[in-house]
């Protein structure tokens, strides 16, 4: 069995560690790409065009299915995906969290991007799901980008910033773009009022994961031996995973096990975060 997983960069890394959780036996592919990042500021025709590119990247090593995990290449790039790789390899979308978040009961923060807080696309899935959930939009500027940088201060200063703009009493967030699921328990720390009901967070990585073993007929398998591989893919180049993709649990977790590397490409170096739950777009 073969996963290949697409981002713009590290966001990919909380997907591909649910996978290896649920399926240790299964191969992955992780291809990004850092010369085009970010992806956000891009027109809808740019990010299409860059996710394509990465998509055939991913696709050139044959995996039984494609997780698109971003949010933004989800948004724009998801039809011309599905038209040039589906059915051969089902394509996998991701999408915030806010269906199951509003479900719940409010009230509910949603932290994104500023390109997508307040977007058309954010605004029809609070009108779709919203359920009449009182749901603030938080812009998080920086923080995708400290994340990818792990930039320890940057994270900081921009979830603090972001936990300023988040109301008190807000009891569900939703991280609407997947590298948030790597600091995930930062933000929860820095949002948790003392003596409140825990703080509920919900991401995507689980229900991606689960849905991508769904749509190939797999079970999952946590108990399986961990014999499954890493191969890694940066702006089409066989590569290791980055340093700063080892600075989270999630990076560490997959460069634990067995990877395959093409002749020549770098070693992984190393030297914490985490994840959260759930939406889909089938």
């Amino acid at each position: 069995m073969k996963i290949a997983l697409m981002d713009s960069g590290t966001g990919l890394l909380a997907a591909a560690a649910a996978v290896r959780r649920l399926r240790p036996d299964a191969d992955l592919v992780l291809s990004s790409d850092p010369d085009g990042m970010p992806w956000g500021p891009r027109t809808p025709e740019d990010v299409t065009a860059h996710a394509l590119e990465v998509a055939r990247s991913a696709a050139a090593h044959g995996p039984d299915a494609l997780i698109v995990a971003c949010n933004t290449a989800s948004v724009h790039a998801l039809p011309a995906l599905r038209a040039e790789l589906e059915p051969r390899v089902p394509v996998i979308g991701t999408v915030p969290a806010i269906k199951p978040a509003a479900a719940a009961g409010g009230p509910v923060a949603i932290w994104a991007t500023p390109a997508t807080t307040g977007s058309p696309y954010q605004r029809d899935l609070i009108e779709r799901f919203g359920h009449g959930v009182e749901i603030t939009g938080v812009p998080c500027p920086g923080l995708a980008d400290a994340v990818e940088a792990a930039d320890e201060a940057a994270i900081d200063a921009a979830i603090v910033a972001a936990a300023h703009r988040t109301p008190r009493d807000v009891r569900t967030v939703v991280l609407g773009c997947t590298h948030y699921e790597l600091v995930a328990e930062r933000i929860r720390a820095a949002l948790q009022q003392p003596g409140a009901p825990a703080l509920a967070l919900h991401g995507s990585a689980q229900a991606v994961a689960a849905q991508a073993l769904r749509r190939i007929g797999a079970e999952p398998a946590p108990a399986a031996a961990p014999t499954g591989g890493l191969s890694v893919i940066l702006s089409g180049r066989p590569a290791g995973l980055p340093a700063t993709a080892l600075v989270y649990a999630e990076g560490r977790l997959l460069a634990a096990g067995p990877t395959d590397r093409a002749p020549g490409a770098p070693a992984e170096t190393t030297p914490a975060a985490d994840g959260a739950a759930a939406a889909v777009r089938r």
